[in-house]
């Protein structure tokens, strides 16, 4: 999923802290440190600590992904147990996406005022809520309630969880642990995806529950971000805390005074205001990342993977099983493989190639949908769906996914990156909201001219990458920035 996949870190008031302003998906030599004191200290002892430190936040994007994931396999089930219309599923599927808009834009104070640790607990709590309210429902309105507290948790999830990691990580190891939050997001969907075609909806529900769990109770076992013990003056607490992350021989002075030192610096840039955005010297920059952001959203994603195992299933009884399994067993790998292509091919290539492999899948999708509409060559229709929803999700994973947050993070100024971040992820959500809300009632209407529409808007993400998007790859943020000025 693009949400999914790709919450970046580059939103909310907190985002103010340099190693924080790198993409969640980069290369070694991008985010490459020499290893130094800390880093060895991490090998020798205390990296038993940030794994552990690691493995609890990541349960909040296992979490995150799980939900994204929940509406796919159970959309037939819970319309015919619950007697719900086509209207009242789609807002059951699509209300997700207005919490966790919610919960991303409010999590950046919330997570300033209770802490990394708070922040995740709040979330839990939410998902928590929101699970047992769909276990437990009868109507629309109990669904539509448990699915919006769920989404509120998730919006949380996806900022607080990379912060958290970043934050609490010793430089070499900031960039791998990082990339976790993405490939446990995916993971998450995948397994809710696998899981719910041999389970009720309503169990389905309960294993919501398990990460959830398993990070509440690991929070009593880490220590809270020393970065964010630092910035509200619990200096005590700040050592204390980095000391169990970079072990009890470990010198402790040096990165504890760039800690500090970044902060004062970062908290006396003046505060951006979003009108501020449309002054001429950062128009282009916002123009291209809202640009992508919708490209990404109105391509479909949302709207195919809220509800795929429908779509199989409308071209074949037993193609429904079948194309939900292959869509959950496609995503990991091919996420990998974008990660590992990101710095190696270049931004706009590999999202140019993924658009214009998300514009063949949709094309042959529409395609069986036609034929099937028209009686011709039936026996093709399964075959050309099934293959062309799997080809679009793996040409999506590998760059559209992904790249257009990485691109995001790097072509805003660090005094307007904050505010620039929440406006992206605003049109995000947005966007996602009305792709997955919309997308059975066009459907309804045409089946073949829905992702017909889908593959005219993938072919003009490719015109619009060539005409505004530069290549940042190898770049530094100032030859970035005089790039998308010139």
């Amino acid at each position: 999923m693009a949400i999914g996949q790709v919450k970046d870190v580059e939103r909310g008031e907190i985002n103010d802290l340099g190693d924080l302003e790198k993409p969640l998906i980069e290369e070694e030599n991008v985010v490459g440190y020499e290893k130094n004191d800390e880093g060895a200290a991490a090998d020798s002892g205390s990296i038993w600590m940030v794994l552990l430190c690691t493995f609890v936040a990541v349960c909040g994007s296992f979490e995150f992904g799980s939900c994204v994931g929940y509406s796919a396999p159970t959309q037939s089930a819970i319309r015919e147990d619950l007697n719900l219309s086509v209207a009242e599923f789609s807002m059951f599927g699509s209300i997700l996406t207005i919490g966790a808009m919610i919960g991303a834009v409010t999590s950046g104070r919330i997570a300033d005022l209770i802490g990394r640790k708070g922040a995740m607990r709040m979330a839990a709590c939410f998902c928590v809520a929101g699970w047992l309210a769909v276990y437990f429902s009868k109507g629309a309105l109990s669904l539509d309630v448990g699915r919006f507290s769920t989404g509120y948790g998730i919006g949380v999830f996806s900022f607080v969880v990379p912060i958290f990691i970043a934050e609490i990580a010793p430089k070499n190891l900031r960039g791998g642990l990082t990339t976790l939050n993405q490939l446990l997001i995916v993971t998450g969907a995948s397994t809710a995806f696998l899981i719910g075609s041999v389970i009720s909806w309503r169990a389905l529900a309960l294993t919501g529950l398990f990460p959830c769990v398993l990070l509440l109770i690991g929070l009593f076992f880490v220590p809270e971000s020393p970065r964010w013990l630092a910035k509200v003056g619990h200096y005590k607490e700040f050592h204390i805390a980095l000391r169990k992350l970079r072990g009890e021989n470990a010198d402790i002075t040096k990165e504890a005074a760039e800690i500090q030192e970044s902060i004062e610096t970062l908290e006396s840039l003046p505060k951006a205001k979003i009108l501020e955005l449309f002054q001429q010297k950062y128009i282009r920059s916002v123009i291209i990342g809202v640009g992508l952001m919708v490209f990404q959203q109105f391509g479909g994603i949302n709207g195919i993977g809220f509800y795929a195992s429908e779509t199989f299933a409308s071209v074949g009884p037993s193609s429904g099983k079948i194309g939900t399994i292959a869509y959950a067993c496609i995503q990991v790998p091919i996420t990998v493989v974008g990660a590992m292509l990101m710095d190696k091919s270049g931004r706009r290539p590999l999202i140019m190639v993924s658009a214009a492999g998300t514009f063949l899948g949709c094309f042959m999708a529409g395609t069986s949908f036609y034929l099937k509409a028209h009686d011709w060559l039936l026996g093709w229709v399964p075959v050309l769906a099934i293959g062309g929803v799997l080809f679009y999700i793996a040409s999506f994973s590998i760059g559209m996914g992904a790249v257009p947050w990485v691109i995001m993070s790097e072509i805003f100024p660090i005094n307007v990156k904050g505010v620039a971040g929440s406006l992206v992820v605003l049109v995000n959500w947005l966007g996602a909201w009305i792709v997955s809300f919309t997308f059975n009632f066009l459907v309804n209407w045409s089946s073949s001219g829905t992702f017909y529409v889908y593959s005219a808007f993938s072919l003009l993400t490719i015109l619009f990458v060539a005409k505004f998007v530069p290549e940042t790859k190898g770049k530094t943020l100032e030859e970035i920035e005089a790039c998308i000025n010139s």
